[in-house]
């Protein structure tokens, strides 16, 4: 069985994924049941402070609850004694896997106990959720390869139709369009362009360029005029100190040229050491380090070559930019 707990984690993926003795959801929550230091016991199972969860035991402890012995009653008892900011819909228990929301009062958390069942049936929902080896494998199809899935995405027209697509996945703490991190909105879909394209077609000038996603226009914004190769946009992505700029920034500036140079005057700040940056003809990776309360956030540019060789990484990657829960719609 896997843990993972979505955070401000020391990990370029901004998360911790831990493998469990137990073989159920079940199992590990009845083994808390007997622990007389239930932060102590937690910490040492799950790699770190999990925050909130201790509180169930505590109440165990308070109250003398009786272990569940069915999934049913364990539902019943965290619905009940497990402490989250939010509503009853934020704790989420199936037979095979617990998906939990909070906050800490900094940003929003998800944490998850998924078992091998569970892994094994949903590889699309749960691949990148239990991925944790910086970066991930650039190995890629051919030409045209298929790559189909059924995540929401946000599409921005570039080039012609054509056989090859782009998708851009940035993961950050707080996202300019939802202002949280867990209630992003989806990945950017580029149609008709293989990532080596896409540079090239991101230098427009007019009107329909800000009404493009922050995301879009601020990779416009790191593009030099005249330049042929997005892993330069996102080199200079990992060189960024603290946050982006924000989207009344970005949309000030009048032409592709002066947000370019408005980009380099925040290139000229303190630029963060810790990075980490891997570029490859179909997958672009980044994770950019912002401090060491934050940690890093992420941003994947992949085509459908990428993603066509790695389908259950990619639609999990889409799915994770588009819901806190990997079995939510």
């Amino acid at each position: 069985m896997y843990f993972v707990c979505r955070w401000r984690e020391d990990n370029p993926f901004g998360k911790r994924v831990v493998t469990l003795p137990e073989a159920t959801v079940l199992d590990w929550f009845r083994c808390g049941w007997e622990q007389d230091d239930p932060c102590l016991w937690i910490e040492g199972e799950l790699g770190g402070n999990v925050y909130g969860l201790e509180s169930i035991f505590e109440e165990v402890r308070k109250r003398r609850l009786p272990p569940p012995e069915s999934v049913d009653e364990l539902r019943e008892l965290l619905t009940e004694h497990l402490w989250v900011e939010g509503d009853d819909d934020f704790i989420r228990l199936g037979e095979h896997a617990l998906r939990v929301r909070t906050d800490d009062d900094e940003v929003d958390l998800a944490y998850y106990f998924v078992d091998d069942e569970a892994v094994a049936a949903s590889p699309d929902r749960l691949a990148f959720l239990l991925h944790d080896t910086w970066p991930m494998p650039a190995t890629a199809g051919v030409s045209e390869a298929v790559f189909t899935h059924s995540v929401p995405v946000r599409t921005v027209r570039l080039a012609p139709p054509g056989p090859d697509s782009v998708f851009s996945v940035r993961l950050c703490w707080q996202s300019p369009d939802a202002y949280r991190n867990l209630d992003l909105i989806g990945a950017v879909h580029f149609p008709g362009l293989s990532l080596p394209d896409l540079a090239a077609h991101l230098g427009v000038d007019g009107p329909g360029a800000h009404g493009w996603p922050h995301d879009v226009r601020l990779l416009r914004a790191l593009v030099a005029p005249g330049e042929n190769d997005v892993g330069w946009a996102l080199e200079r992505y990992a060189q960024l100190p603290g946050y982006a700029p924000s989207p009344a920034s970005l949309d000030r500036m009048p032409t592709h040229e002066a947000v370019h140079r408005e980009m380099l005057d925040l290139l000229r700040a303190r630029r963060p050491t810790e990075s980490l940056i891997q570029v490859d003809e179909h997958i672009t990776q980044v994770a950019r380090y912002i401090d060491g309360f934050f940690g890093f956030d992420q941003w994947f540019l992949f085509d459908n070559r990428w993603a066509a060789a790695h389908p259950d990484l990619a639609r999990s990657l889409l799915h994770y930019a588009a819901h806190w829960d990997p079995y939510g719609t």
